[in-house]
């Protein structure tokens, strides 16, 4: 894995309420993932765009309610105003919405960028973004708007080239997941396989096993 210590977390859980029957059953069930996994090994990004701002912040700080007792930080998706208003660990950028750079500069919680290319990754400066996902590795329809799958090999040599840590995300699944072994990934990000498992912690255990996220 590359640059692990400098994101304190290996996996990256992007949420989707409608997977687990609304705002109450999504705080539930993360609540309970962060409960079950040991410290330093989740974070969650709050992406519920279709949200006002004032649903968006209720769901923000229910969420951080949930899992800040065991250690996890939550970043919310493209709005710093509401992370700020959370009291969140960071925000976390679109490719085609405001640059890490231009955030820094006002702002000092932690950056992730979503990156769907390597000349994207690559224009991602140290000290700006803290970390940033790359995708989609694999097919998936919750990406399927943001381009053709990447593929392991093109995360490797992109990754290879990063200044920062790289996330895989995109149809992280059990099948897909031994598939990056040797990626040279910080960690990996999911939504679906993770959100709609039976039992969601031992769907992150078993995934950064088969990916070897610690240490590959």
């Amino acid at each position: 894995m590359s640059r692990a210590d400098t994101v304190p977390f290996s996996f990256y859980l992007v949420t989707n309420r409608r997977l687990c029957g609304g705002g109450r059953g999504l705080v539930d069930r993360l609540r309970l993932i962060a409960e079950g996994l040991p410290r330093r090994t989740l974070a969650v990004q709050v992406r519920e765009k279709d949200l006002d701002s004032t649903e968006l912040l209720t769901l923000v700080r229910d969420v951080i309610r949930a899992v800040k007792p065991f250690g996890v930080p939550v970043l919310v998706n493209d709005r710093a105003d509401v992370a700020i208003a959370a009291g969140a660990a960071g925000v976390h950028l679109p490719a085609n919405g405001m640059s890490a750079g231009s955030l820094r500069s006002v702002y000092g919680g932690m950056i992730g960028v979503s990156t769907h290319s390597a000349a994207e990754l690559a224009g991602l400066k140290p000290g700006e973004a803290d970390f940033a996902t790359f995708g989609p590795v694999f097919d998936t329809p919750e990406k399927r708007a943001y381009g053709p799958p990447q593929g392991p090999d093109a995360l490797s040599a992109s990754v290879a080239q990063a200044g920062i840590p790289v996330f895989a995300i995109g149809g992280i699944s059990s099948e897909t997941a031994p598939l990056l072994k040797g990626s040279r990934v910080a960690g990996l990000a999911a939504i679906s396989s993770v959100l709609t498992a039976k039992d969601p912690i031992r769907a992150v255990v078993s995934l950064l096993r088969l990916a070897s996220a610690r240490g590959c």
